[in-house]
């Protein structure tokens, strides 16, 4: 069910993209079209999973971000960051390092979001004991909620009623702020995103009314400033700003961080398309009886997030070998945080289901449509060449039922009718410049796209 605007961190350059269909291919909601030649993002469809960012070969897709500049209106500017982001580093620079470089930045306290990674898992496995079907499902990837929420809304229920992990650093670090005499309104937390998902999560959560979060920095951004501020060798202790951190905790992020936990029957997947063909059986009551489900968007993880700068195989041996130089979870104990009040602030609302993927809220007309769409796939060539804007034939099919495309949009159906003169040429074109737009056509040896690509 369609309801309010959706925040989307993603957005399309239309200067930059020609509609290469990349995007739309990679796409595992089918959420993009080609319309006039640019990529077009359904609001609803799109999870924030950035496969689309990943894919352009122009870079025509970007994530909107706070500027750092406004860390300056608090006078405790906390800047909380995955172990992940640590990962990105050559062994060759140190973590206390990259610790003075984020001081030198501005920020005067440094928080890693795994930091109290123990207390949220133990909320999760108290949460297990109230759902009496199906795994329960982890809340960790905020693109695998939306995606849940909007394409699989009878699984909904089964996701944990807990607040992403940002929230729970944000409010374990003002426990810890506040204890120092910090009033809360001082403080301004901000957080570094792996991901454009995450970063949409922090401007619209899904089952909460705001987060807790101050603004919300693009990775890639930061990590290109701290390498210029690295300094020679360390001159400042910074180890206090790590005493909670976990072997558990740095591994928090990567498959299995999470099910490694949760020590009963679990699963986790990583990589999108992966949890939609796992999800799809999961529907269809066609796996084994799990207690619990992890469930990442990236490959590797969040080592594999769209704004991340390096290998994410070559990080998640770092994190690897970083993991083995700290203490289990089970030997730390955050002195005078109050722990039932951070977990309290953990419990969220039920994700309420928002399907956007069926074809009528009437069972009726539903059912009427599909056999619409079935009727016209066998008129179509079921080639998938996207020739038509849309990613295959059968998203064509639907869109055609639901009066956002026509028959006509099929370059084969096109030149059919054309040859049984139900179509006139210069109707035919203009029916491809209003897909591709008017100039896509021309002879051009250096447009992008193609073995000519001039870019």
């Amino acid at each position: 069910m369609k309801g309010k605007t959706k925040y989307h961190a993603l957005k399309v350059d239309t200067e930059k993209c020609f509609g290469c269909t990349h995007c739309m291919k990679i796409c595992p909601t089918e959420a993009i079209r080609i319309v006039d030649g640019v990529a077009t993002i359904d609001q609803y469809r799109c999870v924030d999973c950035g496969n689309c960012l990943r894919a352009c070969p122009v870079d025509a897709f970007y994530v909107e971000q706070n500027q750092l500049s406004h860390i300056e209106d608090f006078k405790y500017r906390v800047v909380l960051f995955p172990s992940v982001f640590i990962g990105q580093f050559s062994e060759i620079y140190s973590e206390g390092r990259i610790y003075e470089a984020l001081l030198r930045l501005g920020f005067t306290h440094i928080f890693e979001v795994e930091q109290p990674a123990l207390w949220l898992m133990e909320s999760i496995k108290e949460s297990s004991q109230d759902l009496t079907e199906g795994p329960l499902i982890s809340s960790f990837c905020p693109a695998i909620v939306r995606l849940i929420q909007s394409k699989y809304p009878s699984l909904a229920r089964n996701i944990a009623p807990r607040k992403a992990p940002h929230d729970l650093a944000a409010h374990f670090a003002i426990e810890q702020l506040k204890m120092q005499g910090a009033n809360e309104s001082e403080i301004g937390i901000f957080y570094v995103s792996p991901c454009s998902a995450k970063m949409a999560a922090v401007n619209q959560p899904v089952a909460e009314k705001e987060s807790i979060v101050t603004g919300v920095i693009n990775m890639k951004d930061l990590y290109n400033r701290i390498m210029r501020l690295l300094p020679a060798n360390e001159t400042t202790d910074t180890s206090g700003f790590r005493q909670y951190l976990s072997r558990e905790g740095i591994l928090w992020s990567l498959p299995r961080g999470e099910a490694s936990w949760f020590k009963k029957r679990s699963m986790a997947i990583d990589g999108i398309h992966n949890v939609v063909k796992f999800l799809e059986r999961l529907e269809n009551d066609e796996v084994p009886k799990l207690d619990f489900l992890e469930l990442k968007s990236c490959n590797q993880g969040c080592a594999g997030g769209i704004l991340l700068t390096g290998n994410r195989f070559l990080t998640v041996e770092r994190l690897q070998k970083r993991a083995l130089r700290y203490p289990k979870a089970s030997q730390i104990n955050p002195e005078g945080v109050r722990k039932e009040i951070v977990q309290k602030k953990l419990i969220s609302d039920n994700v309420e289901p928002r399907p956007v993927f069926v074809l009528d809220q009437d069972r009726t007309r539903a059912l009427e449509k599909m056999k619409k769409i079935n009727n016209i796939l066998c008129h179509l060539p079921g080639i998938d060449c996207a020739g038509c804007g849309a990613p295959n034939c059968h998203a064509l099919a639907e869109d055609i039922v639901q009066g956002k495309a026509r028959m006509t949009d099929c370059i084969f159906l096109q030149n059919k009718f054309i040859k049984e003169l139900k179509v006139k040429p210069d109707k035919a074109c203009a029916n491809l410049e209003r897909i591709w737009g008017k100039k896509r056509f021309e002879a051009d040896c250096n447009k992008k796209g193609g073995r000519n690509e001039g870019f």
